[in-house]
């Protein structure tokens, strides 16, 4: 997906407060960004990622927060 597209998902998916499109999109522009060895911009957006699994009590919480504190950026939670 490019950049313009994952932006423009990303709008739809928060005007239609799709959390799990937003959790997805969110981690895919983290991975795109990472691969890209963009790591502030990468984190940026897999801690947005994390704050929506979080608060939808999506399962992928655990596994972005494990993702999040092995690259320094976040404590480790116990889920």
């Amino acid at each position: 997906m490019e950049r313009d597209d994952l932006d423009q998902a990303l709008l739809r998916a928060h005007a239609e407060g799709d959390s799990a499109a937003l959790i997805r999109l969110y981690s895919l522009a983290a991975n795109v960004a990472e691969g890209a060895d963009e790591m502030d911009r990468a984190c940026f957006y897999r801690t947005h990622a994390f704050v929506f699994a979080l608060e939808s009590g999506a399962p992928e919480a655990d596994p972005l927060n494990a993702r999040l504190a092995a690259q320094g950026r976040a404590h480790r939670l116990v889920f």
